[in-house]
């Protein structure tokens, strides 16, 4: 029966890390370039049951049997496959078509500088001419940060990434895929960092000159899993409050006879 509760508890322990998971996919349903999360679940390992110093078994330990004590979270992964693309018309919102990533400089507030990758194309221009997300880091283009003179009046961005001021070639966007995206984990801010073990590789994806990725969140298949999620996780309750029932009449009703 005590393994009854354990059981149960990890249940819901378990519905609760999947709900957190599809709370954050509903919270960043309207984010350029967010990558939905999904939650896969497995069982614990087993756990062997032993006869220990039986005098029928010449008192050697042997296995009598094999129990699980639950369900546990086997692992969140990122959902990267294509989201919409949505017209803008702002000169410097850009959307990959197909897979990839912008790749963008991040410096922290000790001076140091990283290489980030992301796929939120909401860009702009400074005041000194540097192509930056909403964060404020930098775009890079083939030959580094991509800098537009300021007083270009006309900026296009052609599908291979090439990029003309007032008709004059300036630089490239740098677009950047991976042999394994398992080698990728969130850095926050929409953007994502690389470990050991990634291989860059090239890409066929294009880019589109104002227009926006938008998230692969699909909210009304997140609300049905949350529905199913919360029944789940009720019925947990109702199995832990049936064993208390039970441990509660066997202290205290048959512990009397």
């Amino acid at each position: 029966m005590v393994k009854g509760l354990y059981s149960a508890y990890t249940g819901m322990l378990n519905e609760q890390k999947r709900l957190d998971v599809i709370s954050n996919n509903l919270a960043n349903a309207t984010t350029v370039g967010y990558k939905q999360e999904n939650v896969t679940n497995q069982s614990f390992d087993s756990v062997m049951t032993v006869k220990v110093r039986d005098e029928s078994e010449y008192y050697n330990n042997r296995n009598i049997g094999k129990m699980t004590n639950g369900v546990k979270l086997g692992e969140v992964y990122s959902d990267y496959s294509q989201g919409s693309l949505r017209q803008t018309g702002n000169t410097y919102d850009l959307a990959i078509s197909g897979k990839g990533f912008f790749k963008v400089a991040v410096t922290d507030a000790n001076g140091n500088q990283t290489m980030k990758y992301t796929r939120d194309g909401s860009f702009k221009m400074t005041s000194e001419g540097y192509i930056v997300d909403t964060n404020g880091n930098r775009l890079q283009g083939e030959s580094g940060d991509i800098q537009v003179p300021v007083d270009t009046s006309q900026v296009s961005i052609t599908e291979d990434g090439s990029l003309y001021a007032d008709g004059q070639y300036l630089d490239k966007v740098k677009l950047t895929d991976f042999e394994n995206y398992d080698y990728l984990k969130k850095a926050g801010d929409n953007l994502y960092e690389t470990v050991d073990g990634a291989n860059e590789i090239d890409t066929t994806a294009t880019i589109r000159q104002g227009y926006t990725e938008q998230s692969n969140v699909n909210v009304v298949k997140e609300m049905v899993q949350m529905i199913t999620i919360t029944r789940a996780y009720e019925a947990n309750q109702k199995a832990i409050q049936s064993v208390d029932g039970m441990v509660d009449l066997a202290v205290n009703s048959v512990g009397k006879v």
